[in-house]
């Protein structure tokens, strides 16, 4: 019977290529042979489990010339605080320039909104952006809702529906016409004044004699710059009244909206 178990494992083992065959003396086993081109992934058996990175040469163990690995891995100075600042790398443009953001010039056309005596440069919207507009935007419906008026739907849909228009309006006026990002971009940075005038509701109440005059002053505030620009950019300043005219109905929304909680009477039923 011991026999006969032995002849058993000894036939169902003749069926594999590894233990059907005897060793010979002197010749490594073909199951842990190295193949000829196990070099090339693995070149050779390491200590620990620490990678050498950036190591000129491993050996491969039978004189076989190993390749070298370079690893280069650039490395911002400074702490991981860093992966969240806006400089960069080195040789690359900063992230705020990337995105369109710059500072100085939003520095610039709020400026020329709040100052709409001066003469404002035609060239001045050669760099149009979103970056002012939305911030001011944003802003805008902010404080209002600090002061009790909660009116961000309102706020964006007078914008875009007026953005709109007045796009339509200023190309079928004018001669050379402009793209939608550049009326936008004067539209938002024109209201300005109205912020300034959601900052004050947060403080006092704006409907009465005072809220009146506040909002009537940032209407025409707001319309005189935006009219001034869009005059200088589109050299139309025979026009300028046909011009401020459907501004000043826009800015007239954002001032009732300013002044009165427009939502009040449909949260109240």
């Amino acid at each position: 019977m011991w026999q006969d178990t032995t002849n058993q494992y000894g036939a169902s083992s003749s069926h594999s290529p590894y233990y059907g065959q005897t060793p010979q003396q002197g010749v490594p086993l073909q199951f842990y042979a190295p193949g000829p081109d196990q070099g090339q992934f693995y070149p050779g058996s390491r200590s620990s489990l620490e990678g050498n990175m950036g190591g000129p040469q491993v050996s491969i163990g039978q004189g076989g010339a190993a390749p070298a690995f370079g690893g280069n891995i650039q490395q911002q100075p400074g702490g991981w605080w860093t992966a969240f600042g806006t400089g960069g790398f080195e040789g690359e443009p900063p992230l705020l320039e990337e995105l369109g953001i710059n500072f100085s010039h939003i520095r610039a056309k709020s400026m020329t909104v709040l100052n709409p005596l001066r003469r404002v440069d035609e060239r001045i919207m050669d760099d149009a952006d979103l970056a002012g507009p939305l911030l001011f935007f944003f802003c805008f419906g902010v404080l209002l809702l600090l002061s009790g008026k909660p009116q961000f739907g309102y706020i964006y849909g007078f914008g875009l529906l007026g953005s709109i228009s007045i796009y339509t309006l200023l190309n079928l006026m004018s001669e050379n016409g402009i793209d939608a990002y550049r009326v936008v971009s004067v539209l938002g940075y024109c209201l300005l004044p109205m912020v300034g005038v959601g900052a004050i509701s947060v403080v006092v109440t704006l409907d009465g004699i005072l809220g009146y005059v506040l909002s009537l002053l940032s209407i025409i505030w707001c319309t005189f710059a935006a009219s001034g620009i869009f005059v200088a950019v589109l050299r139309m300043s025979d026009q300028r009244l046909l011009v401020a005219y459907p501004v000043a109905l826009l800015y007239g929304c954002f001032g009732l909206l300013s002044v009165f909680n427009v939502g009040a009477g449909s949260s109240a039923r």
